[in-house]
């Protein structure tokens, strides 16, 4: 660490009532806005240069401002393990050992934070996840570069590397430093196409006179104005941030007083403690996103509607879609962008066999990487496990309710529509505050006092409609949909599911998984076996249903949540 580097953030930390840490990890954020102008301005013809200049800024921020000699050691430590297993290991495994070895590398960073019990404190955990998205990727990328291309889907040819970076080319592309300490992440092949400026090429067949503007001979677009409204947005969600946690935050939910306000007024709360957290999470993103937007990597072409430049390449949160979502698909689903790409690209759609569609075990897998890419708090397997339920709930509650406030045909919204659309919405909101929740508390104890002070609303409501669904009453309002319906020859559309993956590791259709599960058992043990003795997948998932009722019920548990009764 630099010396007295120090002195100016405890003064400001004392005068904002933050910590010293907090501070210096915003003004990494501030710094990184000129640094990354200065780094557009080098010339475009040395690459070598822009490499240099990107690691001599991340070394001075791990050591010189946080005094992160162990972080900056275990980053390196991350790096040249990805880059010796992508350069030497021969064969399938290649990516599961990359995979494998900087996830468990991470593990003993989350129990490293989770042990030192000091949430507000900056340690190389964070860098380390971004790293961790970027290395498995880059791993699957060099194996892929050594693919037949015809047998990869776009996506993975567009990211294939047919050769190892240079050394120097990987170091700058780990070290990025307008991402390093928060995100976000993006491939090899992206750096590569920016340091090399062919990311800024005009695709061929357009107008050259509608490229975006450029300054003298420099091939990155300007792109100051869209970087600063980023990060004027970022610090205006940061201020809210350090206005509203005065008010709004987790220590009053776990004091006794909260329990002598109304229930309405204690889930009001609890949604604005959710709100207010979500708030700096939207400031740190949005500020990051725009650092790599004044850089230039955030270029992702000229948009065709407005023919301007487009740069939400590495868009990371959009928070009016969270905050206005209306079923739980929308709200993870523009929550972590970055991290949901990662894991459906490198993970649910890597764990299928060429030629079949995702099933169970690409769910299994997403959700359990997803679950231990966050850290080992009980909290965040609480809100893992109840947001999977929810999705299952939101899903079929759309299905059964949305109907009847659309026109016959299906292509309209009826007037009463709006009620729909603000009832969903406050459901919505409610529900999920509820499950982020855990999230926000970590621990077990926490969490659970704080859903008992609502009295487990959402819990209860899904085991409501779960039971629901199991009961003939959806076979009637079902039979009301399509007596209602004026759809000609209206067939069911296979559920694009598969492609997008679990969002946020979190499983879409419980239920389904469940069901598909039970089938892969039976006919792996029919191969095994024979089919001599083997009950058929129906009797089979029959059994296994009444068998979890029957412990569920004997234990106390809630009834009908999740596969239970699934049909």
């Amino acid at each position: 660490m630099l010396p007295y580097i120090d002195v100016p953030f405890a003064y400001g930390a004392n005068a904002l009532g933050s910590s010293t840490d907090e501070l210096k990890l915003i003004f990494s954020f501030l710094l990184s806005y000129p640094l990354a102008a200065l780094l557009k301005r080098l010339p475009d013809n040395n690459p070598k240069l822009k490499n240099y200049f990107i690691i001599g800024v991340s070394v001075f921020y791990l050591v010189g401002l946080f005094d992160l000699w162990a972080g900056l050691a275990l980053l390196v430590t991350d790096a040249l393990a990805a880059y010796l297993i992508a350069a030497y290991v021969e064969g399938p495994y290649m990516p599961w050992i990359g995979f494998v070895v900087l996830m468990g590398h991470m593990s003993v960073s989350h129990i490293g934070r989770a042990r030192a019990a000091s949430p507000s404190s900056v340690d190389i955990t964070g860098a380390q996840m971004v790293m961790v998205m970027k290395l498995t990727a880059f791993c699957w990328n060099v194996w892929d570069g050594k693919q037949d291309q015809a047998g990869l889907t776009d996506y993975q040819r567009d990211r294939a590397l047919k050769e190892l970076p240079s050394p120097l080319d990987f170091a700058a592309y780990v070290a990025f430093f307008p991402s390093l300490m928060a995100g976000p992440a993006f491939d090899f092949a992206d750096y590569k196409r920016w340091l090399e400026t062919s990311m800024f090429d005009m695709p061929a067949g357009s107008d050259p006179a509608k490229a975006p503007p450029t300054r003298k001979k420099r091939r990155i677009p300007r792109s100051g104005t869209p970087a600063m409204i980023n990060l004027a947005t970022g610090i205006a969600w940061i201020l809210a941030f350090l206005q509203f946690d005065k008010y709004f935050n987790p220590a009053f939910v776990l004091a006794d007083k909260f329990w002598s306000y109304k229930l309405v007024t204690r889930i009001f709360y609890i949604y604005m403690m959710n709100l207010v957290m979500r708030m700096k999470y939207y400031g740190v993103w949005t500020m990051t996103e725009g650092a790599c937007i004044m850089a230039g990597i955030g270029y992702k072409g000229v948009d065709p509607k407005t023919g301007k430049a487009s740069w939400d390449r590495l868009t990371n949160i959009k928070p009016l879609g969270v905050e206005l979502a209306q079923n739980s698909h929308a709200y993870l689903g523009n929550w972590n962008i970055n991290t949901n790409n990662w894991l459906r690209n490198y993970m649910y759609l890597r764990v299928t066999p060429k030629g079949k569609k995702p099933g169970f075990r690409a769910t299994l897998a997403t959700f359990f990487t997803s679950a231990f890419w966050h850290g080992f708090y009980s909290g965040y397997y609480l809100s893992f496990l109840l947001a999977a339920f929810v999705q299952n709930t939101s899903k079929n509650a759309r299905r059964l309710v949305r109907p009847f406030f659309m026109t016959p045909d299906g292509t309209q919204a009826l007037p009463r529509k709006r009620y729909y659309d603000i009832f969903s919405w406050v459901l919505t909101q409610a529900t999920f505050s509820f499950v982020t929740t855990p999230f926000i508390l970590l621990t077990m104890s926490s969490s659970l006092r704080a859903w008992s002070s609502v009295y487990f609303y959402p819990i209860i409501g899904v085991t409501l409609a779960g039971a629901f669904t199991a009961s003939p009453g959806k076979k009637w309002i079902q039979s009301k949909i399509k007596a209602r319906s004026t759809r000609p020859g209206m067939q069911r559309v296979e559920s694009m599911d598969h492609l997008a993956g679990a969002t946020l590791g979190v499983p879409s259709d419980p239920g389904k998984e469940f069901d598909e599960m039970v089938d892969e058992i039976v006919i792996e043990v029919k191969k095994r076996r024979g089919s001599k003795g083997v009950p058929d997948v129906a009797e089979l998932r029959q059994q296994v249903k009444e068998n979890l009722f029957t412990k569920a019920k004997s234990e106390g548990g809630l009834e009908g949540i999740g596969i239970a009764k699934t049909q």
